[in-house]
């Protein structure tokens, strides 16, 4: 994160002021044979209000009563007068700009008073003028000190909207990550676990059902580590890999093929290619992700026999009366069902991706078996009709 720039530092601002406060008082003072002449001390509470300053960041309650009484002490002695007001004026600034506005009110409201009070006793109209003068100016450098605390304010709550925005991105990426490393494992090793099931129940009886078992699993596992190194590709800074790109509608019948080699009966319904291939990139990748994460669950968890996978685009314009089109997915089995289980990591992720894209997942019994169904607006879809390859809803 680049870093916020905060001024000079502190130990600059300290030398800067006291060469200034005492290189600028020795010529001052040589204009001014009626006052007292500098000495050890003079020169001490010149450098005291610079030393004050150094106390800006740790200690602003002490720097602005520090610098105030260097400044009056040098001035009630009667040393002459010169630049050693600066120490002071900044002392007010940073004060202000700490936060400290009861503080920093307080002491300039006491010096402006006592500048008047003096300028009251000698009975000089002109020093009166002076003090109102000084008083404004107090007034000023307050003001100057309270800018800069609301614009350091502002700049800091821009930086935490930031740096929230960048988390939540941050956040969002690593969701989808895990959401999508989820899909492909738990899909292929469900695959693999059945399909090592039934090689080790079928070779018993017929061994010549090991090869296509075991090629079955080879194929599987070959899919998930590519997509596997893809995804995980990306977290690594010091060899980046090219993202895959998205799955797509089309790939979807290779996800049903891969159903079938565990025995379940899979009957498969989409729109027509042509059609399918105009979605956008995010709707098409949610389509195969929900179609994917629901095949697994039949496969692991239902002890179905049969699944219809439909997916079907709703025309722009008859969508529930909007604008844009949707694309409906729905997955019927005849098993077990899931009424009353918690859901899991798969079902969470279906809803994430449903409602990321303005929709909902509803699951739903059968008699028998267990419903999927997410219906995807499509914005812009450029539809002209329900379709699909069978002409089935």
């Amino acid at each position: 994160m680049q870093r916020r720039f905060r001024g000079p530092p502190t130990a600059v601002i300290v030398i800067v002021v006291a060469v200034v406060q005492v290189v600028g008082t020795v010529f001052a003072s040589a204009r001014q044979p009626d006052h007292r002449p500098l000495d050890a001390l003079a020169f001490g509470l010149l450098l005291l209000g610079p030393a004050a300053l150094s106390l800006r960041r740790r200690a602003p309650l002490v720097m602005l009563p520090a610098a105030a009484a260097a400044v009056a002490a040098y001035l009630a002695i009667g040393y002459a007068w010169g630049p050693v007001f600066l120490s002071l004026a900044l002392a007010i600034v940073f004060s202000a700009a700490a936060g400290k506005r009861w503080q920093t009110w307080a002491v300039a409201g006491a010096c402006g008073a006592a500048l008047v009070a003096v300028s009251l006793s000698r009975g000089d109209d002109a020093a009166l003028l002076r003090a109102f003068a000084g008083t404004a100016w107090l007034a000023i450098l307050v003001l100057l000190g309270e800018g800069a605390r609301l614009r350091g304010e502002r700049v800091a709550e821009r930086r935490r909207q930031r740096e929230a925005r960048e988390q939540a991105a941050r956040d969002e990426y690593r969701l989808t990550l895990a959401r999508d490393i989820h899909d492909v494992v738990a899909h292929s090793l469900s695959l693999i676990n059945v399909r090592a099931s039934v090689a080790l129940h079928l070779g018993e009886k017929d061994p010549e059902q090991f090869r296509p078992a075991l090629e079955a699993i080879k194929a599987a596992s070959k899919d998930s580590l590519a997509e596997i190194r893809q995804l995980l590709g990306v977290l690594r800074d010091d060899a980046p890999l090219r993202p895959a790109p998205p799955p797509r509608l089309s790939q979807i019948p290779t996800l049903a093929d891969n159903a079938r080699r565990t025995g379940l009966d899979v009957r498969l319904s989409q729109p027509d290619p042509d059609l399918a291939s105009q979605l956008p990139d995010a709707v098409q990748e949610a389509a195969y992700r929900i179609v994917q994460e629901a095949l697994t669950n039949v496969v692991r968890h239902a002890g179905a026999r049969q699944a219809a996978v439909v997916l079907a685009v709703q025309a722009a314009g008859t969508a529930a009366g909007t604008g844009a089109g949707l694309l409906t997915v729905t997955i019927d089995d005849d098993g077990a069902g899931a009424a009353g289980v918690p859901d899991g990591n798969g079902v969470t992720g279906m809803r994430e991706r449903a409602a990321a894209l303005g929709s909902t997942l509803e699951l739903a019994p059968l008699d028998p078996g267990w419903r999927v169904r997410a219906a995807i607006p499509v914005p812009d879809a450029d539809a002209s009709g329900s379709r699909t390859v069978d002409g089935r809803p």
